[in-house]
C-alpha cells in the first residue's frame, strides 16, 4: 500500500468517526428532551405527589410512572396502569420490571428520586 492510501484510509476513518459521533450525540438529547429526562430511565429529579414520570415502554414494559403519595415515611408509586405497585421508605428501592427506583429522600411534601435501569 502507498503512502497516499494510507493517509486517505486514515482520513476517512476519522471523518466517518466524527461524523458518528456528531450524528447521535445531536440526536440522543432531542429524543430525551422530547420524552423527558427520565425516559431512558437514568434520571434524578424531584417531584410532589401526583406526579407522572414518562419512560421508554419498549425498554419497561410500561410508559409511565406514577408517584400516587408523598408522606414522611412513605413514597408510593405505580406502573402498567396500576397493574405494577410499590412503595418504600426514603433510603429504599422500588423495582418495575427492569426499572429501579431509589427514593434518595423525603422533605416538605417532596422525594428525590434516582432511577436506573437494572439488567435483565
Amino acid at each position: 500500500m502507498s503512502t497516499g492510501m494510507r493517509r486517505r484510509a486514515a482520513s476517512t476513518a476519522v471523518t466517518l468517526t466524527v461524523a458518528g459521533a456528531l450524528g447521535f450525540g445531536l440526536m440522543a438529547p432531542v429524543a430525551s428532551a422530547a420524552n423527558g429526562p427520565c425516559y431512558d430511565g437514568r434520571c434524578r429529579t424531584t417531584v410532589s405527589a401526583p406526579k407522572t414520570i414518562k419512560v421508554n415502554s419498549r425498554t419497561f414494559g410500561f410508559g409511565k410512572l406514577k408517584i400516587t403519595s408523598i408522606s414522611s415515611r412513605t413514597v408510593r408509586m405505580s406502573a402498567a396502569d396500576g397493574a405494577l405497585t410499590g412503595s418504600t421508605s426514603p433510603g429504599g428501592t422500588v423495582q418495575f420490571n427492569n426499572l429501579k427506583v431509589w427514593v434518595r429522600s423525603v422533605s416538605g411534601g417532596k422525594a428525590k428520586l434516582q432511577l436506573f435501569p437494572t439488567r435483565r
